[in-house]
């Protein structure tokens, strides 16, 4: 196998995106199996629909990234990494100055790597892996050390942990209108009642419909679009008591357990951890 390394860049040029151009054109043509990476992003900034024939492992070591494909929309906080198949175009907003490390893998590398696009958690060793990775010398790549990191990285790759940071959008057009609208001002207080009354569907119908569509039910995919909305805001500085009525919780204990339940741990604790 052969590992190469992107040379570290930096976003926060005006010219980013003939920069960013530019990586990906070194990108697809690498020889390499593996291909590690370091990059530095501003707040704000928008990487506009790309693809690439490698798949991508994408780990925020600050900051959050969002990640938009026709399938939906992907969250990527700290401690968490997002698995991208090649070939699926994706755009990527950054909230706040975002830290990247990509880890770009042949699909063929190894088996086992899953087709399906999610966001994972990172275990120690796997954090520990892609930072080795990254940080490695030129004259490292080739070394006996290097090419056993590599073969480790591979093969646990398949082994991480899907975490509920994704959320897929339905191909039906109207319910698609739906989701979209709910995005822009999400609540927790819709219900599939009001959904299924829109669609001219009985309760029943539109629960299996929007599941067949979804891969979630309607509560699950509420929350997760909360949690979408409210993360960027958390990571921003923003006080969880103004997120959590602003996205319609009547309490902060009830957007706490909302959280928790999603991501492990209370606001205050998962953002000091991420920090």
């Amino acid at each position: 196998m052969l590992y190469l390394k992107f040379p570290e860049a930096s976003f926060f040029a005006k010219d980013f995106l003939r920069l960013h151009l530019q990586r990906l054109e070194w990108l697809e043509q690498s020889k390499g199996d593996v291909v590690a990476g370091l990059a530095h992003y501003p707040s704000g900034c928008h990487i506009p629909e790309h693809r690439h024939s490698l798949s991508q492992l994408l780990h925020a070591m600050t900051g959050v990234a969002m990640v938009t494909t026709k399938f939906g929309r992907w969250m990527v906080p700290p401690h968490h990494a997002l698995w991208l198949p090649a070939g699926i175009g994706h755009a990527v907003d950054m909230h706040g100055d975002v830290a990247m490390h990509s880890i770009y893998v042949r699909p063929d590398a190894v088996e086992g790597l899953k087709s399906h696009l999610h966001v994972t958690s990172l275990t120690p060793l796997m954090d520990t892996l892609i930072r080795e990775m990254v940080a490695s010398p030129e004259q490292e790549q080739v070394s006996p050390r290097a090419t056993y990191m590599m073969g480790l990285l591979l093969h646990e790759i398949p082994m991480l942990e899907e975490q509920p940071l994704g959320l897929p959008f339905p191909d039906d057009t109207r319910l698609a209108a739906l989701c979209r609208s709910f995005l822009k001002d999400p609540s927790p207080r819709t219900n599939i009642d009001d959904w299924a009354d829109r669609l001219g569907m009985s309760r029943r119908t539109f629960t299996r419909f929007f599941r067949r569509e979804t891969g979630l039910s309607l509560s699950t995919w509420r929350q997760q679009a909360c949690l979408l909305s409210a993360l960027p805001r958390l990571t921003e500085g923003e006080p969880v008591t103004s997120v959590a009525l602003d996205l319609g919780y009547n309490s902060v204990p009830a957007f706490t357990t909302m959280f928790k339940r999603m991501l492990g741990a209370p606001p205050r604790n998962y953002l000091h951890s991420a920090a």
